[in-house]
């Protein structure tokens, strides 16, 4: 048996350890009022008996306190109360040495490995952590009451970003852009006025970026469209400039083709101040803002093209890559890059087709861009179209004062995630019991997620002054409250849950794409989306379903549910559970069968949603790509592609590794051909699979196999 301590570390069960706490109670009471030796010995088989493979420490004394009660050793009983509490109270004192300096000793792997963009060998992103691990301490000790620690710690939900809790600031939001490029800004009590030309713009928005990713924790969005304006001014300053400089000696068409030719030269540097500048700054947090471009054209822009031109420039550069320290081309992670699909850009005969094919040939080797359908899209939110914030998760439709729908300048004031998987388990097939203990952790969640809201109540404009008095948010007056933006829908909280798939499965023994277990599934959907509606109402805060996509969540709930209840087949066994309402990767579905199936599940998770679907190194096969995107628009809301790409350890290349003639995988940028330092995830027929090397074979061999 397994005991998980309040630090969330593992022992193995010791039974001495109760009977010494029970030996110090006794030495301190009457001898009427003691356990004898017996009866602590049955206290302590009775634990044993239960056979949990993972049990909580408090969960072990909270058994000795009841068994002591059943023997009517009262005194001893409140002896052994009073002994627990002055421990807590010393544990109260300070839980962060271990963890921050294995932290500094790199061997906290948990913390370490919790958030792939950043370095967590590097000073700057340490400082982060470590005060990330303070607010964790105090978090789990002293903000939150302990019913919801100790249901986080059990795995029955997920507190997310508690190393940000300690501080007044929120998960996500879409920067109003817009308004502070147009109406300008300040950072670093500086002004910044509204620039004048496309390049300026361009390192405008990527400063507003970085400013604002310092002092949030979640992601940030931003809507290329603003920038349209901005290279029209460019455009129209060259055309002035050179009016000027040469007079009457050279004729419009000529004038017109070289002022043409200095704004594709400053498209073309604007765009790559953008990916560069993204790549390179670093925010207070350790790492690159994690920002999302929304490439939308829309057909009443008045800047139309001038954005249609940028969006091309944007796909072009992304499709080319950037270069790493070795030199070589590879995909950046950020920005994340959002397509819309419209009527004119849906390939089917609209003048916008060809952005749309570019995208296809970057998200064929680039992974991005992701795909949002204009047409679904409106039918979910009230007509309109809009990025979901850095991290995936939408916005409700909002109308401001003036009764125009709102959604720049909003913001997510955080997550909280249920564990469906381990309702079921508990709840051993029985629907009744089932249902009522969904409602119990609902309701958990409702109370955690106010907790993070309360958390926001009164924090003054000066905490952030990019987000509260300079435009990314509001423009609100210095030490003015933020409150009245928490309220009305103005901002979301988002619920978020994990395993549809493994819950149907332990209450109805089959997938959720059956019959019987997709009906199962889709009421737990309404039941969690209609709970989501109810606070909504008691409030006038804007709750929200959110199929999350923390990936690392998937593998904490398994591994604690795993370590309780041990392995159960197709649950606990996987080493993961599902993302949200996902089909199971084990399951065989095609691409446009699991974007059918998950689009009803998408239209209940208003509050975030996206799907996608794996597929092979599809870059000399783009027709296929292209029905796929073509399906997107008429079918899911929300999509992305997950290709798969070799990749050479020796120089970094990152792309297709050739066969040579000797039948051997050949790195086509610096030629190595050791198997060991690479990392081929193709076949020739397209297959995906565990990489393979057949030592000693013939050429005919090895050339058999490489076309299976």
């Amino acid at each position: 048996m397994k005991v998980i301590k309040r630090d969330d570390t593992v022992v193995t069960f010791d039974r001495s350890k109760i009977i010494v706490a029970l030996q110090k109670a006794n030495a301190v009471v009457d001898e009427t009022d003691r356990a004898s030796d017996a009866q602590m010995e049955a206290i302590v088989r009775e634990i044993e008996s239960k056979q949990r493979p993972r049990i909580l420490v408090e969960d072990i004394q909270d058994m000795v306190e009841q068994k002591l009660m059943e023997l009517q050793k009262y005194v001893l009983a409140k002896t052994y109360i009073i002994y627990r509490y002055t421990r807590a109270l010393v544990r109260k004192q300070n839980t962060t040495d271990d963890s921050i300096l294995s932290l500094i000793r790199a061997t906290n792997k948990d913390v370490m490995e919790e958030n792939s963009n950043k370095n967590a060998v590097t000073a700057a992103t340490q400082r982060d952590l470590i005060a990330g691990e303070v607010s964790k301490d105090l978090t789990r000790r002293v903000l939150l009451p302990e019913r919801i620690s100790k249901a986080h710690d059990e795995g029955a939900i997920h507190f997310h970003d508690a190393d940000y809790f300690l501080q007044p600031i929120f998960n996500c939001c879409l920067i109003n852009i817009g308004d502070m490029l147009e109406n300008g800004t300040v950072m670093n009590a500086k002004l910044i006025e509204s620039p004048k030309s496309f390049q300026v713009a361009c390192t405008v928005m990527t400063q507003i970026i970085a400013a604002v990713a310092s002092n949030q924790y979640g992601g940030q969005s931003v809507d290329i469209g603003h920038l349209g304006k901005f290279l029209r001014r460019s455009k129209e300053k060259f055309i002035k400039q050179l009016t000027e400089e040469v007079g009457g000696s050279m004729d419009e068409e000529t004038l017109r083709k070289i002022a043409s030719s200095l704004l594709r030269n400053e498209l073309r540097s604007g765009v790559q101040t953008i990916q560069y500048q993204i790549n390179t700054l670093m925010t207070t947090n350790g790492q690159s803002p994690f920002v999302t471009i929304f490439m939308h054209l829309r057909e009443d822009d008045p800047y139309i093209k001038e954005n249609a031109m940028i969006i091309e420039e944007i796909l072009r550069q992304r499709l080319e890559g950037i270069k790493n320290e070795k030199g070589v081309f590879v995909t950046p992670a950020f920005p994340k890059l959002i397509y819309v699909l419209d009527e004119h850009n849906c390939l089917k005969g609209g003048a916008y087709d060809y952005l749309t094919r570019l995208a296809v040939k970057c998200s064929a080797k680039r992974l991005y861009p992701d795909y949002i359908s204009a047409k679904k899209m409106r039918e979910n939110y009230e007509g309109n179209v809009y990025s979901c914030m850095g991290c995936r998760s939408f916005l409700t439709p909002w109308r401001n004062p003036q009764g125009e729908y709102q959604f720049e300048g909003r913001f997510n004031q955080g997550v909280v995630s249920l564990n469906l998987p381990q309702i079921g388990i508990l709840c051993c097939g029985d629907d009744e019991a089932f249902w009522a203990m969904l409602d119990e952790r609902l309701q958990l969640c409702y109370d955690a997620l106010m907790c993070r809201h309360n958390a926001l109540k009164g924090t003054k404009s000066d905490v952030s002054p990019v987000h509260w008095q300079y435009g990314a948010i509001a423009r609100l007056q210095k030490g003015e409250a933020i409150d009245h933006y928490l309220y009305d829908g103005y901002s979301t909280i988002s619920l978020g849950y994990i395993g549809l798939y493994e819950v149907t499965k332990l209450m109805r023994g089959q997938s959720h794409t059956t019959g019987e277990g997709l009906a199962f599934a889709l009421e737990i959907m309404r039941r969690m989306r209609a709970a989501c509606d109810k606070w909504k109402a008691e409030t006038s805060i804007a709750f929200g379903l959110y199929g999350t996509p923390a990936e690392s969540l998937c593998y904490r709930f398994a591994r604690v549910d795993k370590e309780r209840f041990g392995t159960i087949e197709d649950v606990t066994d996987k080493g993961y559970y599902t993302n949200s309402y996902h089909v199971d990767v084990r399951e065989y579905i095609d691409a446009f069968s699991k974007f059918t199936f998950e689009s009803q599940f998408q239209v209940l998770s208003s509050g975030g949603a996206i799907s996608y679907v794996e597929i092979p190194n599809m870059r000399h096969n783009l027709e296929a790509l292209e029905d796929i995107v073509r399906f997107i628009y008429d079918n899911i809301q929300y999509a992305e592609f997950n290709t798969k790409s070799d990749y050479c350890h020796q120089c970094g290349f990152e792309g297709e590794i050739i066969v040579n003639d000797d039948f051997e995988w050949e790195c086509p940028q610096c030629g190595n051909r050791d198997h060991a330092k690479m990392n081929v995830t193709r076949r020739t027929c397209g297959y995906l699979g565990e990489n393979f090397w057949n030592e000693g074979k013939t050429k005919e061999i090895k050339a058999r196999v490489l076309h299976l």
